[in-house]
C-alpha cells in the first residue's frame, strides 16, 4: 500500500504494510503492537447482523443514472458497463479502487448507509476519540466508528457500506420535515468539514514538497514495459567515422566527426579512436554536474554546477518505455487520481518514454519558450534515444529548460511560468516573435509558401553510372545527387539521413570544398591543388545543371 522506505506496521495474517501512525492506516484495523496489526481485509460479516450486510449504490458513479449496473463485491460503487467501457463480467467484480488497496481512512467524510435510512454524510472517527460507550459498542476487526453530521449520533460500520464524500455532493433531496432539516444542516456540516481537512491536506503535503522532491524511482538506461522493445544493432551494421586519433579530441561535440553530424554515436570496436573517442556520451552517461533545486512559482527545476559550452550534451531523458495503449492508460488514470503533472516525451509512432515513476534527474527540468536546451534524437548501438543538448553557452548556477511542445489533451491548457521575453502564456502554444508591421508579415508568410511549393527535385539518374532505375538520394537539402545501392558498394539502403560522397573529400572524408560536376569526386581544400580543373562558366557539354561549379 506504501512505497516509501520508512518504519511499517504489518499485517499478521497477509502482506499489507502501512507507515506507522493514524495517516496511512485503514480505518478498522485492530493494532496489535507499535509495528504489528490485523488489517481489514479480514473483517468477516456475521449472519443475522444487518448492519453487516454490503450494500450498493442504485445509480453509476459515472453517469449518476440508474439501469442495469455493475456493482463492487467489497464497497458500494456501481457503475454502467458502458460508462467504463466494458461488457458486463461474469461471476464477481471489483472496482479499480478496491483492486487498487484503497481503503476508508480516519478523517475522511464519507457518505453511510444505515438501515432504512438515506445515504447520510458523516465522518470516520478514530476509536480514542470518541465517547467511552461508543468505544464498548460490540464491533469486530475492519468497523470503525463514524460520527453523522446533523444528528450527532455514532454507529460502527465497515467498508461495505461507505463511500468517499466529493466536493459538490448534494444527496438526496431534503423534505421540509423535521428529518430533512436535520439532513439539511448535515450536507452544510460535511461541505465545512470537507473543505477545512482538504486545506489541512493540501498545506501538509505543500510542507512535505518544499522538503524534497515527490517519490519517484532513479534508473540509469531505459525500461521497456510490455510489449515495447529495444532494437540492437550489430556491430557490423554500426557506421565507421573518419576521425583520427591524432585529434585532440577526437569525435567531440565541436569536431566534424561524421556520426555526430548524422546524429550517431560511435561504438568503441568500430570508431578508430577506440577509447579516446569522445562521441560515447550516452553509453558512458557523461553528464555535467546538476543540482535539484526548488524554483520561484515552478515547483522542483534542474541547475548545473559548472559552465557548459553550446553543443555540449547535458543529459540524456530516461525512463520507462511504453507503447501509445499504455500511454492513454496512465494520462487517464492521471486525470481521473487529479494528477496534473506529465513526464512523457515521443520517440516514434510505437514507444513513448514516461520519466514520472521511473527516470533520471532530467526529469527535473522545466519547460522554457526561450530554453538554453534542446532535445535530438540519436541513434545509439541500433537504437533511437533522446537526449538533451545545449543550444547556447550556459554558465554554472543557470536552471536547464528545454521547450516541451506539448500536445494538450481536452479543452484545458497549462499557464507557462516560464517567465521568458516571448512566453506564450500556455504550454504548447507558439512562443510570441518580435513584433513587426503588418505588412511585413503578410511579406514574409508569402515568402515562406513560395519556398515550401517549391521542395526538393532530385534527379532521375544514377550520378556514378548515368543510369535510371532504383535509387538512393542524398540526405542534404541543397543537394538533388542520386545513386544506385550497388554504385555506392552497399547492400541495403542507409538508415536515417545519409549525404552522398560527393561531400567528403576522397582522400580523407573531410567535408569538400572543390566538386566535380561529372562524377561524384570532390576533395577538402587541404588535397585540392592537382586534382581539380576550373571551367568555364555553364553546364558542361551533353549536361543539365548537375551541380555546383568548380572552385
Amino acid at each position: 500500500v506504501c512505497v516509501c522506505v520508512c518504519k511499517m506496521m504489518r499485517c499478521l495474517r497477509c502482506p499489507v504494510a502501512y507507515h506507522v501512525g493514524d495517516v496511512c492506516v485503514s480505518a478498522g484495523s485492530q493494532v496489535v503492537t507499535s509495528t504489528a496489526l490485523v488489517c481489514t481485509s479480514h473483517f468477516n460479516a456475521k449472519k443475522g447482523y444487518s448492519h453487516h450486510s454490503h450494500v450498493n449504490v442504485s445509480w453509476c458513479f459515472v453517469c449518476s443514472k440508474g439501469g442495469q449496473l455493475l456493482c463492487c463485491e467489497s464497497c458500494p460503487a456501481a457503475f454502467h458497463p458502458d460508462c467504463l467501457n466494458i461488457s458486463m463480467p461474469e461471476g464477481s467484480w471489483f472496482c479499480n479502487d478496491c483492486r487498487a488497496g484503497k481503503k476508508p481512512k480516519y478523517q475522511d467524510v464519507i457518505w453511510v448507509k444505515l438501515g432504512t435510512y438515506r445515504w447520510w454524510p458523516a465522518e470516520i472517527r478514530h476509536p480514542r476519540t470518541v465517547p467511552t460507550n461508543i468505544q464498548h459498542l460490540r464491533h469486530q476487526i475492519g468497523e470503525f466508528p463514524v460520527f453523522f453530521f446533523g444528528s450527532k449520533d455514532f454507529f460502527w460500520t465497515h467498508q461495505g457500506r461507505v463511500f468517499p464524500y466529493m466536493e459538490g455532493d448534494r444527496g438526496s433531496r431534503h423534505q421540509k420535515t423535521n428529518i430533512g432539516k436535520v439532513f439539511k444542516n448535515a450536507l452544510l456540516e460535511a461541505e465545512e468539514r470537507f473543505k477545512e481537512t482538504k486545506l489541512k491536506r493540501e498545506t501538509k503535503e505543500a510542507q512535505e514538497n518544499n522538503k524534497k522532491p515527490p517519490p519517484y524511482k532513479f534508473i540509469k538506461v531505459n525500461r521497456p514495459c510490455g510489449k515495447v522493445q529495444v532494437s540492437t544493432a550489430d556491430v557490423s551494421e554500426i557506421p565507421k567515422c573518419n576521425c583520427r586519433p591524432s585529434d585532440e579530441r577526437p569525435c567531440g561535440f565541436e569536431s566534424e566527426c561524421l556520426n555526430r553530424m548524422l546524429l550517431y554515436e560511435c561504438h568503441p570496436q568500430v570508431c578508430p579512436n577506440g577509447t579516446r573517442c569522445c562521441n560515447q556520451d550516452f553509453s558512458k552517461r557523461l553528464y555535467p554536474d546538476t543540482k535539484i533545486i526548488k524554483t520561484a512559482g515552478k515547483g522542483w527545476g534542474l541547475i548545473c554546477l559548472r559552465d557548459i559550452k553550446k553543443g555540449e550534451f547535458v543529459n540524456e531523458y530516461i525512463g520507462e518505455l511504453i507503447d501509445e495503449e499504455e500511454c492513454r492508460a496512465r494520462i487517464r488514470f492521471a486525470q481521473e487520481n487529479n494528477i496534473s503533472h506529465f513526464y512523457m516525451l515521443t520517440i516514434d509512432k510505437d514507444r513513448i518514454i514516461d520519466a514520472g515513476p521511473k527516470g533520471n534527474y532530467s526529469r527535473f527540468m522545466n519547460h522554457s519558450c526561450q530554453p538554453n536546451c534542446e532535445t535530438q534524437k540519436w541513434t545509439v548501438n541500433g537504437d533511437t534515444r533522446v537526449g538533451l543538448f545545449a543550444v547556447c553557452p550556459i554558465p554554472a548556477g543557470t536552471e536547464l529548460t528545454f521547450n516541451y511542445n506539448l500536445d494538450c489533451l481536452g479543452n484545458e491548457k497549462t499557464v507557462c511560468r516560464c517567465g521568458a521575453p516571448n512566453c506564450s502564456g500556455f504550454l504548447g502554444d507558439r512562443p510570441k516573435t518580435s513584433s513587426a508591421a503588418p505588412s511585413e508579415m503578410k511579406v514574409k508568410r508569402v515568402k515562406r509558401r513560395k519556398r515550401r511549393s517549391e521542395g526538393k527535385r532530385s534527379e532521375d539518374e544514377c550520378f556514378r553510372c548515368r543510369d535510371g532505375g532504383q535509387l538512393v538520394i542524398c540526405g542534404k537539402k541543397s543537394c538533388t545527387k542520386a545513386y544506385h545501392l550497388a554504385c555506392l558498394g552497399l547492400a541495403k539502403r542507409p538508415f536515417g539521413r545519409w549525404d552522398c560522397p560527393w561531400h567528403h573529400c576522397d582522400v580523407c572524408g573531410r567535408a569538400s570544398k572543390a566538386f566535380c560536376q561529372l562524377c561524384p569526386n570532390s576533395f577538402c581544400s587541404a588535397h585540392q591543388e592537382g586534382t581539380t580543373l576550373t571551367r568555364p562558366p555553364g553546364p558542361p557539354p551533353g549536361l543539365d545543371n548537375l551541380g555546383s561549379p568548380l572552385d
